[in-house]
C-alpha cells in the first residue's frame, strides 16, 4: 500500500514483482524540443533549427537524448509506484529520437532482492530501437 491507503501498480499489495511488464507509449508532439530546451537549457540547433538541423544531414529536429531518457523514466515510475521509488537508471542512446512518431518504452522487472528490484528496458521508434540496455533499480515497499 501507499502512504495514502491506495494500492499500488505491480501486485494486489503494491510490491513489485519479477516479470513484471513495463510499458509506455508517447508520441513527441511539434513543440517538444522548444520546451525541453528551455527547462534543460540545452539549445543546441539540432533540437529547436529545423534548417540547421538539415543542414548537418539530420532529417529535421531530433528529440534530446535526455527527453528520450526520461521517457524510459517515466514508464518504471508509472508502472511501479511513483517517482519516490527509481533509485537509479542507466541506459545507452543508440539511435536519434523523432517528433511525431510514437516511442514504444518497453521492459520487465528481472529481479527482486532485499527490497531492490532490477527492471532491464529499451525505447524503440518505428523499429528502431533509439534506447538500449536500460537497467532501472527500484525500491520496494
Amino acid at each position: 500500500m501507499s502512504p495514502d491507503g491506495g494500492v499500488r501498480p505491480g501486485q494486489p499489495d503494491g510490491g513489485v514483482r519479477p516479470g513484471q511488464q513495463i510499458e509506455l507509449k508517447v508520441t513527441p508532439d511539434p513543440y517538444v524540443t522548444y520546451r525541453y530546451a528551455g527547462a534543460s537549457g540545452d539549445f543546441n540547433p539540432i533540437h529547436i533549427d529545423e534548417q540547421f538541423a538539415q543542414q548537418v544531414g539530420l532529417p529535421g529536429r531530433i528529440l534530446h537524448g535526455l527527453w528520450t531518457m526520461a521517457q524510459v523514466a517515466r514508464a518504471v515510475t508509472e508502472a511501479t509506484g511513483g517517482p519516490e521509488r527509481l533509485q537509479s537508471l542507466e541506459v545507452e542512446f543508440r539511435g536519434i529520437g523523432q517528433l511525431r512518431e510514437e516511442i514504444v518504452v518497453s521492459g520487465e522487472v528481472t529481479d527482486v532482492r532485499d527490497g531492490v528490484a532490477t527492471a532491464h528496458l529499451e525505447a524503440v521508434q518505428s523499429g528502431r530501437r533509439i534506447i538500449r540496455n536500460g537497467v532501472a533499480t527500484i525500491a520496494g515497499d
